[in-house]
């Protein structure tokens, strides 16, 4: 009888401590964030804070202009949503939830591009969590009304495909063509436009057109816009300002229920997109580095965040549009392998490190700097 006693002291002992063992990371309130010394941790991170801010992205401030530039190569180009004038380098890094290091004005709200990719994937997430979409090998015509899906090609075309940006889908929308986004330099624009397309899952592509039709085909699948779906199920409940907004192109409306609703962009290279705080990019980060659960409460579940963060059969670093630092030729030499992040143009960044609870976000670091980053920033990790 004692020893029965002595065993369940022990399990009631267990079950209380659990608990708290699962509150070890710190979720700030909304207005507020606390903030603790990275020597607490035996870290120092102030060198790798000076190289960001000593390699401030290369181009104009003025991104309407920097866009121009960037994407000049593209035939047809142009801007189609709003731009922003930016900020200069800013960031933040989390360690266990509280700010161990921050730099440049972390509350100016800046176009952030393709790391809005990463939140138009959460949405997907959401979608399958709530079972709108059964499962991520279904094909994404089966769920869309109109002929977006049509044909030989596109019929094959998953939600797991469009994901992993893997799909070739064919086609244009809102005025734009799949072959003229991001062509390739060395081959003449008439032959690429001709060319045989790729059996879906088999050959990576970034293309802002295909994740363009992510986002119009999860907005028929909810039947409300995404940024509605975005701040009621993640951003409110992570306490995230009222300062982001999401955008699509002045061209990208259409009518579901009678009500003429904006389909939103992926990225930023035909301007919308996410415009966001690197306070609010923090966050986000914060909710993936523990795994969809914030504060004791489930968004995200584990196994969708796990299922994420998958390499995929053509390109090992990359997931369901977020970057994975695992063995590949994009991979960061010397930092750890299960490392994965946001990256948008200008050098935008949400880097998750569930090894060790960190979340770091920069901003406007020069893209090709951004490795050398990461080495002076582990060194001491």
């Amino acid at each position: 009888m004692k020893n029965k006693i002595k065993l369940f002291s022990i399990l009631s002992l267990f079950l209380f401590v659990l608990p708290l063992m699962a509150q070890d990371i710190y979720f700030p309130p909304r207005g507020d964030w606390e903030k603790k010394e990275a020597s607490t941790y035996n870290l120092n991170f102030s060198e790798a804070v000076k190289f960001a801010e000593n390699n401030e992205y290369s181009e104009s401030r003025d991104l309407r202009q920097a866009i121009l530039k960037g994407f000049q190569s593209e035939p047809y180009h142009e801007i189609l949503g709003p731009t922003k004038r930016r900020g200069g380098p800013a960031g933040i890094i989390l360690k266990d939830g509280y700010i161990v290091a921050e730099w440049g004005d972390t509350e100016r709200v800046d176009m952030t591009f393709s790391v809005t990719k990463s939140f138009l994937s959460t949405t997907a997430l959401l979608a399958l969590q709530q079972n709108l979409i059964t499962d991520v090998n279904d094909k994404v015509g089966e769920y869309l009304w109109d002929d977006t899906f049509e044909g030989p090609h596109n019929s094959k075309i998953t939600w797991k495909h469009l994901l992993q940006q893997n799909s070739d889908w064919s086609g244009e929308l809102w005025g734009s063509y799949d072959w003229a986004d991001r062509p390739p330099s060395d081959q003449n624009i008439d032959e690429w436009r001709g060319r045989e397309l790729h059996e879906p899952g088999t050959y990576f592509k970034y293309n802002d057109v295909r994740v363009n039709v992510l986002a119009y085909s999860l907005l028929n699948v909810f039947r409300k816009p995404l940024p509605k779906i975005l701040k009621e199920e993640i951003m409110d409940p992570i306490d995230a300002s009222t300062k982001w907004r999401w955008f699509g192109y002045d061209n990208s409306w259409t009518t579901i229920d009678g009500l003429k609703i904006q389909s939103v962009s992926g990225g930023g290279h035909s301007g919308g997109g996410m415009f966001i705080n690197t306070k609010d990019m923090a966050r986000f980060g914060l909710l993936f580095m523990n795994n969809g659960n914030w504060n004791g409460h489930e968004l995200i579940s584990a196994e969708l965040i796990k299922e994420t963060v998958q390499p995929s059969t053509p390109n090992p670093n990359y997931g369901y549009m977020w970057w994975l630092n695992a063995d590949g030729p994009r991979q960061w030499e010397n930092i750890n392998a299960n490392i994965f992040y946001a990256a948008g143009f200008g050098g935008n960044f949400i880097i998750v490190d569930q090894k060790n609870n960190l979340v770091i976000v920069t901003r406007w670091l020069e893209p090709s700097k951004v490795e050398d980053f990461m080495q002076i920033l582990y060194k001491n990790i």
